[in-house]
């Protein structure tokens, strides 16, 4: 049996590399299922044990404290934390302006004395929770922080007797913290907004009227009220009779949904009247629990760079301690120049050297492109998937339920000369009065009038042929397949084998035949049309369907012929896959395969990106699914091409940008033309720049 998970939220966690710290010490102490999600700050593991997992928790990071999500509202929040840190920053701000006008000014050794106190109090005011940081973690023997390159940094330039300036760097370095931490929360409540779409209770109607409960309460069968402007919190059947609703939070579509008696309702959506909906699951299985569930577990598959950076992190922290002890010893003997100088250059090298940009911002730009995605009906269930679909070159589509509804409709109505399509059909309508048979709703669907069944004077069905009757007025109406009119020997037009065709015989003579088939998405040409615009250059459909469906099918949406696979079973799209996966990889490209049910669970899971219809998929394809859209429309795989577009392209600016200016400020330091001063405005610069540049993802 699986160990149950539980969730906590971290407070005082301001830092990306200690989320990373973290997670990866929790799961070498032994726990289960660990995934802790810096973006938002949620620990997921499987144990209720707080207490062991805070001491873990405190070595790494003092002061940050796991609180069980159910309880975290009776905390403190990160607004009470990011003000008291503003609080640290203006007492220490004051005492460090008059320790400098003092220190700078030719005034008596006492008050001189006083001004250094001061410059000391500033240092310690804002720097004591750096310094409380990096001693817990050199009792750890982790050197690799941040925590530790400033402690080092700011101790060293004491020892130097450069005071002011180590004051100023601490300070400043809690600026930077405080205007870095506000612009993260900023992330975290953009992101959040974007999914703040499951309510917490539901109006339960009961025999004595209704009452607000947890939506934990309610169970498959209860009937709930939602009331106008609220969100449907469960999914279910429509009770009332009839409903406009807005599906944004779900498929990113703005119009208005109507819905009348009996029709599925989704959880998550906005209802414009008061509504009643009989509740068809419990709330961990309702569409916004799995879209919410779905997004946070997808920090757990993370992107190619979110991988190098965490590799990075590891390694980039020893090299620059190793690179300022070089610049600190080396140059002086060479040069043959005072140490202090070279001391001073490697102190403000390490100042520089945070890896702060890249391990906040990495991790915030492909959770807000995750989030963003939920917000077009989109999930993905991994940040790599994110990569994967910058790859594509193959997109793969099954037919039935994925390019086409899924359900029989009337597409084409072919009369004799003599007769309408709309007298054939009400013919057909009249002989299938009677039945249940998927092919007869689609018919009287198609008449779309009442039918009159006091006419109906005979009535037979004849398994796997079709239906004779015969009215009050003696006429005969024969409706049923090919091989029904060759039974009654009746002349007709040419046999149709490949689709579902109704022929219809009127007092023993042909009068017209209806095709029955599942109708195309209005939005299938779409997706194909902009697959195309997007340069995929292979755009495939494998079908269990015959070759002339599979042919009209594809010709129709803009597939070519030759990429148009028909008569198929599951191993044999496994066949086909193959050869494009192999293709693909000759060219570093990726191959998306996108089908609905549970024979294409196999070949969802074998591409390179499995995309599954959230809505009319089988859970076997969902499981199996890299992707799932939640509303079936086809086209929303370029919504999630062009989102990952963006987040590949806004990560990639931010390595770049962070590496770039880093890079240029060591170098600056190195040959003394960057200061301390200018050092920690560099590092809280960029760090600064690449969150706010990771926040436009989530406009």
């Amino acid at each position: 049996m699986a160990q149950e998970k539980h969730a906590y939220l971290l407070q005082g966690l301001s830092c990306a590399d200690c989320a990373m710290k973290i997670e990866r010490t929790l799961k070498q102490e032994g726990y289960s299922s660990v995934q802790l999600n810096f973006a938002t700050r949620r620990l997921h593991i499987g144990s209720d044990d707080v207490t062991d997992i805070n001491f873990i928790i405190s070595k790494i990071e003092p002061g940050a404290i796991a609180i069980p999500e159910r309880e975290s509202q009776k905390h403190s929040s990160a607004e009470d934390q990011e003000n008291w840190l503003l609080k640290q920053i203006i007492v220490s701000a004051l005492l460090l302006l008059v320790g400098v006008l003092i220190t700078s000014l030719s005034l008596p050794s006492l008050v001189v004395t006083g001004g250094f106190l001061a410059l000391f109090g500033a240092y310690f005011v804002s720097g004591f929770h750096v310094l409380r940081k990096a001693f817990y973690r050199l009792r750890s023997l982790d050197i690799a922080n941040e925590y530790f390159l400033m402690s080092i940094a700011t101790l060293g330039a004491i020892i130097i007797n450069e005071i002011p300036e180590a004051a100023a760097v601490m300070v400043f370095y809690t600026v930077g913290e405080y205007l870095q931490s506000r612009a993260v929360n900023k992330s975290r409540k953009s992101i959040s907004e974007l999914l703040d779409i499951r309510p917490d209770v539901a109006h339960l109607v009961t025999m004595e009227g209704v009452t607000t409960v947890p939506v934990e309460n309610i169970t498959p069968g209860n009937n709930i009220l939602v009331k106008p402007g609220e969100r449907v919190p469960l999914d279910g059947i429509l009770v009332s009779s009839n409903a406009n609703l807005d599906l944004s939070a779900l498929t990113g579509e703005s119009r208005p949904v109507s819905l009348v008696k009996g029709d599925n309702i989704l959880s998550g959506a906005i209802t414009s009247s008061s509504i009643k909906i009989e509740v068809t699951v419990d709330h961990s299985e309702s569409t916004v629990s799995r879209i919410l569930n779905v997004v946070e577990n997808a920090t757990q598959h993370k992107s190619e760079k979110e991988v190098f950076i965490t590799r990075f992190a590891r390694y980039y922290t020893p090299f620059v301690l190793i690179l300022a002890i070089m610049i600190a010893t080396i140059p002086p003997f060479l040069l043959v120049e005072p140490m202090e100088i070279w001391i001073y250059r490697a102190l403000v090298v390490l100042v520089i050297s945070c890896p702060c940009a890249l391990v906040v911002s990495i991790p915030l730009v492909y959770f807000a492109g995750i989030g963003k995605s939920s917000r077009y009906g989109v999930l993905l269930k991994g940040a790599n998937v994110i990569d994967s679909l910058n790859e594509v070159s193959t997109v793969l589509f099954d037919k039935t339920g994925t390019l086409t509804i899924g359900k029989f409709e009337v597409v084409m109505v072919v009369p004799t000369e003599n007769y309408t399509p709309q007298e054939v059909i009400a013919y057909a309508a009249l002989a299938e009065a009677h039945s249940n048979h998927p092919i007869a709703k689609s018919i009287l669907k198609a008449y779309n009038k009442q039918v009159d069944l006091s006419q109906v004077d005979e009535y037979e069905e004849l398994p796997a042929l079709g239906i004779k009757m015969k009215t009050k007025m003696g006429d005969s109406i024969i409706v049923g397949n090919d091989k029904m009119v060759h039974e009654i020997d009746c002349p007709h037009s040419a046999c149709i084998t490949d689709e579902t065709a109704v022929y219809v015989v009127l007092n023993d003579t042909y009068i017209g035949y209806i095709i029955i088939d599942d109708k195309i998405k209005p939005t299938a040409f779409d997706a194909i049309n902009n697959l195309r615009k997007n340069n995929v250059p292979h755009i495939g459909l494998l079908t269990g369907d015959t070759k002339n469906i599979a042919e009209r099918v594809g010709e129709e949406i803009g597939i070519k012929r030759e990429d148009i696979y028909a008569s198929l079973m599951p191993l044999n799209k496994l066949e086909i896959l193959e050869q494009y996966l192999q293709k693909a990889s000759d060219h570093g490209g990726a191959v998306i395969f996108v089908g609905d049910g549970m024979n294409d669970a196999p070949v969802i899971a074998r591409a390179d990106v499995g995309v599954a219809m959230g809505a009319i998929g089988s859970d076997a394809s969902i499981e199996a699914a890299d992707l799932v859209i939640m509303d079936d429309n086809p086209n929303r795989l370029n919504d999630a091409i062009f989102i990952a577009e963006n987040t590949n392209k806004i990560a990639k600016q931010n390595i770049i940008m962070a590496l770039g200016i880093k890079a240029i400020f060591i170098v600056l330091g190195t040959i003394g033309l960057a200061s301390m001063w200018v050092a920690v405005f560099g590092d809280v610069g960029v760090t600064l720049l690449t969150v706010i540049n990771s926040l436009k993802l989530s406009r």
